[in-house]
Order: structure tokens, then C-alpha cells, then sequence
């Protein structure tokens, strides 16, 4: 039995034609106080919100718009030079009362329904690791989630997210613009720079969100860059302002 064999429906009315084909995979928490308010807000006309799936707490998944359909999870947001994110995206909503209401590391049941969710939708589109994302970094203005408490670390073990680069660090000493440069060719907006940075911090190095681009967060970076387009490719944002 796959993954999506054991999803329940839950249709939601809030989706419209898809635009642009399917490149990205969005993750969000809830940032509500159950399941059950969740649902009953992604499902509702007036709320204009909607997400493709839902992962509860217990690791049931449910479905509410249908994948070749445009649901409404991501809002204003761009993601590597995309501004129709909704369009190019699935999204999906992982219960949890986020910063606001109790922020807490997502449970075990929840992760294990979350992963073959995401690989069996990646195996479908044409997805790339590097397109696998947090609502926090296709709209680093606006919001939190999926958050610094979230799992990347093992997505990316398991081939499903970039992972955070731990070998072959080196500081480039780019200048806080160059440093803007470098996250934007990463594929961050970065018109409020210190929100950029947050949201790259809370992605691939959450042990501390400060804001400051310091050593480790420049390295990790460079390394993510390279890793992308190849050594010997990053001359242009290095020590410019």
C-alpha cells in the first residue's frame, strides 16, 4: 500500500487553474490550535486559503485540492525568479500551533506520514531537492513556518531536501551585500535583506536566528552555491557591496 493509498478526503473549494507546471513542493505548519480548525479554515469559501494536503499530528493525511489544481497556501512569495508560487507548487500544511500558540517539534507519526508523502510526490513531478521549500523561504517578509523545530536535517539524509552542508566550509567574507547577492542567486528575495537572512538561517542554520550573516552562515551558503552550479562559479557576489 503506497502512501497516498491511506489519504482521506477532505475537498476544499479554494483552487483555481494552475498557470505554470508543477516545480516546487511547499511546506507549512498550520499555526493553529488543532487539526480540526485547520481544516475547518482551509476548507472554508470566505477563508480564500487552501493547501493540497494536510498532515495531522497522528499522521493521517488528508487531500482538500486536488494536484493539477491551483490551491491558495502560499500567497505573495517567489521562490528562484517564480512569483506564481501557488501555480508552480504543491503545498502542504503540517499541523502544528507554530510560534504563536505553542511552537513544538513535530512528532514522529507526523514525520513518518510526511516523508513518503513528499517522495512519492516528487517521484510524480519533476521536483528537485533544491525546490523543496519552507513558506519562510519563498516569503521570508511574512512568515515562520515550517520553522527552525522542523526536520530538514532528514529530508535532506533522505535525498528529499537540500541538506545543510557540513564538509568543505570556507568563508568567502562577502560583505552583508554580497552576501544578499549570493542569497538571491540562491533563489530568496531578498528586498528586506535582514528577513532574508533569517529565513536562510532558520532553513540551514537554526541553531541560531539572529539575522547577522556571519562566517559559518556565509560558508554554508558559498557551499550551497557551489553544490548548485559547480566549483569556480562565484565570482560575481563575492566581496561586493
Amino acid at each position: 500500500m503506497s502512501a497516498m493509498d491511506e489519504i482521506i478526503d477532505c475537498p476544499s473549494p479554494n483552487h483555481d487553474e494552475r498557470t505554470l507546471p508543477i516545480t516546487m513542493l511547499v511546506l507549512h505548519y498550520t499555526g493553529m490550535a488543532d487539526a480540526a480548525s485547520a481544516i475547518a479554515r482551509l476548507t472554508d469559501p470566505e477563508a480564500k486559503v487552501s493547501s493540497h494536503y494536510l498532515v495531522a499530528e497522528d499522521g493521517q493525511v488528508m487531500r482538500l485540492v486536488p494536484e493539477d489544481r491551483r490551491a491558495w497556501h502560499a500567497g505573495q512569495s517567489s521562490w528562484r525568479g517564480v512569483t506564481d508560487v501557488n501555480s508552480a507548487s504543491i503545498g502542504i500544511e503540517i499541523v502544528n500551533p507554530g510560534h504563536e500558540l505553542g511552537y513544538r517539534p513535530f512528532p514522529k507519526p507526523q514525520m513518518d506520514a510526511l516523508i513518503p508523502l513528499i517522495s512519492d510526490i516528487t517521484s510524480r513531478h519533476p521536483i528537485e531537492p533544491a525546490n523543496v521549500v519552507g513558506h519562510s523561504d519563498v516569503a521570508p517578509r511574512r512568515k515562520q513556518d515550517p520553522g527552525e523545530l522542523f526536520d530538514w536535517e532528514l529530508l535532506g539524509k533522505l535525498g528529499l531536501a537540500l541538506r545543510r552542508p557540513r564538509h568543505g566550509l570556507a568563508d568567502p567574507h562577502w560583505t552583508p551585500g554580497g552576501f544578499l547577492l549570493a542569497l538571491d542567486r540562491f533563489g530568496y528575495d531578498v528586498s528586506d535583506g535582514p528577513a532574508a537572512v533569517i529565513a536562510f538561517q532558520r532553513r540551514f542554520r537554526p541553531e541560531r536566528i539572529d539575522g547577522i550573516a556571519d562566517g559559518e552562515c556565509r560558508a554554508i551558503l558559498l557551499r550551497l552555491l557551489l553544490h548548485r552550479e559547480g566549483d569556480g562559479l562565484l565570482e560575481s557576489p563575492s566581496k561586493s557591496s
